[in-house]
C-alpha cells in the first residue's frame, strides 16, 4: 500500500464550507490543473477524467465526517485501486487541509507515479485556497 500525503493548507473559510463544497463532486474539476486532463464527466456523487497522456481516472464520493472529513474511492477502470481523503481542521474561522491517498500500487508502477501525484495533491490543496477568497 503507497500512501501519499499533501502538503498542508489554510483555507480562508469554514470547516463547513470546505466539506460542502468537497462533497460535490461537480467541483472537483476546479481542483484539477487547466490543460493537463480532458473527458471531464460528473453527475455530483462521482467523476471521471483522463489525465493528458496517461490514464482515466474515476471518482467516487463514499463518505464524509461534517466539517471534517471527505472520502472518496476509485471507480472502476482506473489504473490502481485507491482512496483518497480529505481531512479538515477548522481554527479562527479557517480550516487546514489535507488530501490523503492510499493507493494498492505494484513497486515498479510506484516509483513512476508517486511524485506526480504527490504534485497533483499539492497543487490541489492549493486550488482548494483559491476556491473561497479571503473577504
Amino acid at each position: 500500500m503507497s500512501k501519499i500525503e499533501s502538503k498542508k493548507v489554510v483555507v480562508p473559510a469554514s470547516s463547513n464550507a470546505v466539506h460542502d463544497f468537497l462533497c460535490d463532486m461537480h467541483n472537483i474539476e476546479k481542483l484539477l490543473p487547466a490543460g493537463k486532463y480532458s473527458d471531464w464527466k460528473s453527475d455530483g456523487k462521482s467523476c471521471s477524467f483522463k489525465v493528458q497522456g496517461a490514464y482515466n481516472i474515476g471518482l467516487i464520493f463514499v463518505s464524509s465526517e461534517p466539517a471534517k472529513q471527505v472520502q472518496y474511492e476509485s471507480s472502476q477502470g482506473s489504473p490502481f485501486p485507491f482512496t483518497l481523503s480529505v481531512h479538515m481542521d477548522e481554527t479562527s474561522g479557517s480550516t487546514a487541509s489535507q488530501l490523503f491517498c492510499d493507493a494498492q500500487i505494484n513497486p515498479f508502477l510506484e516509483m513512476m507515479v508517486k511524485s506526480p501525484l504527490k504534485n497533483l495533491f499539492d497543487y490541489m490543496a492549493d486550488k482548494l485556497i483559491v476556491q473561497f477568497p479571503a473577504v
